[in-house]
């Protein structure tokens, strides 16, 4: 039994491997691998982005006001932090995590249950925003 699991999680990463950016589905979650990728796991759309903490911080600032975000609360730490608003009549939570010196780590999460769509539109705007600088 062990020697047939070991030889599915082999051909499952020999799989993953040969298509350039590996993605596997477990329990309902999406889990990306790669430069460039988004990772949608539990109502949220995570993604790295090459830039320092306190520019993506500031870029998630300018997007919330762009979008006209209400009743912001944003919550800062060191290494990390969230903004909380209400954009469209939705909530919308940003997480924000230091991984390294240019490498910063965003997570959206729109309305309760999440919000693919909507959290990628929020991420473009960051996006926009980084480039702006």
């Amino acid at each position: 039994m062990k020697s047939k699991i070991g030889r599915l999680v082999v051909c499952a990463f020999a799989l993953m491997s040969l298509a350039g950016c590996g993605a596997l589905v477990a329990g309902g979650a999406v889990v990306g691998a790669g430069a460039g990728t988004y990772l949608y796991a539990n109502g949220e759309l995570k993604t790295d982005y090459a830039a320092s903490f306190d520019s993506v911080w500031s870029a998630c600032e300018r997007t919330i006001a762009q979008m006209r975000g209400t009743q912001v609360q944003p919550v800062r730490e060191i290494s990390k932090g969230t903004i909380s608003a209400i954009i469209n009549d939705e909530n919308v939570k940003i997480e924000i995590a230091y991984r390294a010196k240019n490498q910063t780590t965003v997570g959206v999460r729109v309305g309760l249950m999440g919000n693919k769509l909507s959290s990628q539109v929020i991420h473009d705007k960051i996006a926009d925003q980084l480039a702006k600088r």
